[in-house]
């Protein structure tokens, strides 16, 4: 029976999600499958996998949704899919393998242009942008469930947040089921961002992702390439603990916690966590506001 991700969002509890990413080597595999028992023992509503930009490690996704799938055979996954560097038939090939394997749902995205070009371009037969992405899953797969990513702070390569929210309604408008967002640390822009997006008809849930920091040098580097805007008060508090590796941990998951408390109270959704592939800060999150009922 397939579960409509959709309508996992209209239940009263919050839905707690986690987004993993296909690791490199045998050894990163293995402590990613380590933490994967923590995190499903967090009972989370669905787990997604990215893959790296420009589609370079996709084989490596779909060997880790395959694995997952083993293990975890009661536990929805979403594949990530952009449309770097792919023809049409390409996109749907993939799309039939991740079928094939039992994969149900969809992180649709346009993905990021290659480091080199700065600009984003379509390969001859390819797609532009994500709405096309949603129309071609729909057209071949109309039972597809499909997320699309939102940004609180407006995409990067936008020209305006009213286009950007524009562009964001007609990926919905193509058949999108539910929007993540890009993460962030300032509530209100998430709480500005769903009032917008309802104010021009989006109706679909606005799940917000979130990422918890236990290093104050890593998250650094990720907001520079996401354009995200670093909390002024979370980074005082991680620059107490420059040489304190548990300090900043600590700083880190309370920071998180509180958000994921206050987002949740004004009415998110859910969450969606980035875990970057570890589990104890994640893990203590969700334990700290009772998100779900130990199963261990």
């Amino acid at each position: 029976m397939t579960i409509n991700l959709k309508n996992l969002y209209a239940s009263e509890k919050p839905v707690i999600s986690f987004e993993l990413f296909p690791p490199k080597t045998e050894e990163g595999k293995q402590s990613l499958f380590r933490h994967l028992r923590e995190l499903i023992a967090c009972q989370p509503a669905y787990l997604t996998c990215t893959y790296g930009a420009g589609g370079g490690t996709r084989e490596r996704s779909l060997e880790l949704l395959t694995e997952v799938r083993k293990h975890y055979p009661n536990i929805p996954l979403a594949s990530h899919l952009t449309c770097v560097g792919s023809t049409r038939e390409e996109l749907m090939h993939y799309i039939d393998q991740i079928v094939e394997i039992g994969i149900t749902h969809i992180v649709a995205l346009r993905g990021d242009p290659p480091k080199d070009t700065g600009t984003f371009t379509p390969v001859p037969g390819g797609l532009r942008y994500a709405n096309e992405l949603v129309s071609l899953i729909r057209e071949h797969y109309p039972e597809m469930g499909i997320a699309v990513a939102g940004y609180p702070e407006t995409h990067p390569e936008a020209h305006s947040p009213a286009i950007d929210l524009e562009n964001l309604k007609h990926k919905v408008d193509a058949g999108a089921d539910m929007v993540v967002t890009q993460l962030f640390f300032e509530n209100g822009d998430y709480f500005r961002f769903r009032d917008r997006c309802a104010e021009i008809g989006i109706n679909v849930p606005i799940v917000p992702g979130i990422l918890p920091v236990t290093n104050l040098t890593q998250i650094k580097r990720l907001t520079q390439m996401c354009g995200t805007r670093l909390s002024h008060k979370l980074v005082r508090r991680l620059e107490v603990h420059n040489d304190d590796d548990e300090g900043q941990y600590a700083v880190g998951v309370y920071y998180a916690a509180r958000q994921a408390e206050e987002l949740i109270a004004q009415g998110a959704p859910g969450i969606h966590f980035y875990v970057l592939n570890k589990s104890r800060a994640t893990a203590q999150i969700c334990r700290s506001l009772a998100l779900f009922t130990p199963t261990d």
